[in-house]
């Protein structure tokens, strides 16, 4: 195991450049499944999701090759195997895009519940069965897999309205639709950028799918489809917590590689805590000189504040005057980083989706334990901002999502460092 060593309370200067979005990424090469030929997904972040992801489809019988690093070629045009194991699918929550994948090409999928990130609650996928079902799948699960067979052979165009508003549901319906028989309206859904990227990824491989980035989405089914070249959008995530991190520690980085009209909901929040921002073609320089003005968040669906970036926000926030309150419309047991925050001398109270935050006047080095993706990642910008040395574990959660987060946080001023946990040395329990 390997934990990071940081050493905190200096600015941040100079350019870190984006990565490929990891949403989009570990949708689209569940995607590449369904695709007959030659699939040359571009700008693939290296982070140990796609890693995952790839060995998969590796196990499934697709032929997978690293072009460069940041290139591969995927051809699934001879699965031998259409089950996911628990072992693989358990590692990582995107494994469910299988299912739509499989069972819009094949009609018959057979896949491990998935595991990822755990926010202290459950996290369901009654809407991608819903939808499954809807389109004229028999769907069953047990033993801790979902099995799901079309009637007939070939999924069937329907309308679908969802229940809630759900990324996940709306990609894997997409996906289950994009190969079936006639058309499927799809009401109620996500507006993520990395939705448009997977419906304009499926369109480039001859899929006919309207409206992604709309409240409804039509696909009409085809029934192949075929190889091509995709450019995976840069991450939002990913650009939003280097942000974050400049507002927490001050200095001034250009965050280089990004799409501006993606970032906006966040710079929007960014601005009104004091933090400068200028828009210069496909970058933006982040500046913060003076204090931190505290400011309230409320996580909603895109084109809202994203859920993936309220921890991050928190950890700025905690370094902020006055007050601020963090509403989590998405995912209300997301709160759990918090305590790790106090470690660090942070004033934090959490009733039910909200946290309070009272800004003070510094945070203090502290043993710190990640519990998912994001949290790691604000635990990150706290380290970097506190007075003397923080030590996280778990970091494994931080690399499912961030490339070569060592080297981007040293290319700007940052002191960190990753060692190895000696066997005998207990892990931090973020109980303890």
């Amino acid at each position: 195991m390997t934990k990071y060593i940081v050493e905190g309370g200096r600015p941040l200067f100079g350019e870190v450049h984006i990565s490929g979005a990891k949403n989009a990424a570990v949708a689209i090469i569940p995607a590449a499944l369904m695709v007959s030929g030659p699939c040359r997904i571009e700008n693939i972040p290296q982070i140990s999701d796609v890693k995952l992801l790839l060995g998969i489809l590796q196990d499934l019988g697709a032929n997978v090759r690293y072009v460069n690093p940041h290139t591969v070629e995927i051809d699934s045009t001879k699965l031998r195997n259409g089950r996911v194991p628990y072992e693989s699918a358990r590692r990582c929550r995107a494994s469910y895009y299988m299912l739509g994948a499989l069972l819009g090409r094949f009609g018959l999928a057979d896949v491990a519940l998935p595991g990822g990130c755990d926010f202290g609650g459950t996290r369901p996928i009654d809407q991608h069965l819903k939808g499954f079902r809807a389109l004229g799948a028999q769907v069953d699960t047990q033993g801790g897999f979902v099995m799901a067979e079309a009637v007939g052979g070939r999924l069937k165009g329907t309308s679908i309205f969802l229940d809630k508003v759900s990324v996940g549901a709306t990609i894997n319906i997409m996906l289950a639709a994009s190969m079936a028989e006639g058309l499927t309206v799809i009401e109620n859904v996500a507006k993520e950028p990395h939705i448009v990227d997977v419906a304009n990824f499926l369109n480039s491989m001859g899929a006919n799918i309207m409206g992604a980035g709309t409240d409804v989405i039509k696909v009409r089914g085809v029934p192949q489809l075929r190889g091509g070249t995709y450019s995976i959008i840069p991450d939002q995530i990913e650009a939003g917590t280097y942000m974050a991190a400049v507002a927490a520690c001050g200095g001034e980085v250009k965050i280089c590689n990004i799409i501006p009209k993606h970032m906006d909901c966040i710079s929007a929040k960014m601005c009104e805590m004091g933090v400068d921002i200028q828009e210069v073609d496909d970058s933006l320089l982040v500046s913060r000189i003076g204090p931190l003005i505290r400011t309230n968040i409320k996580a909603l669906p895109y084109p809202g504040f994203p859920t993936d970036m309220q921890p991050q926000m928190a950890a700025a926030l905690c370094l902020a005057q006055g007050t601020s309150i963090i509403t989590d419309s998405v995912w209300s047991s997301r709160f759990r980083y918090t305590d790790e925050f106090k470690r660090m001398g942070a004033q934090i109270q959490v009733d039910g989706n909200l946290a309070i935050i009272e800004g003070v006047d510094r945070l203090t080095g502290a043993q710190l334990e990640a519990c998912d993706l994001r949290a790691g990642a604000a635990m990150l910008i706290a380290a970097l901002a506190a007075r003397g040395i923080s030590e996280i574990t778990n970091v494994q959660y931080i690399e499912r999502g961030y490339e070569d987060v060592i080297g981007k946080i040293r290319a700007i001023g940052g002191r960190i460092r990753a060692v190895e946990i000696p066997e005998e040395e207990p892990v931090i329990s973020s109980a303890g």
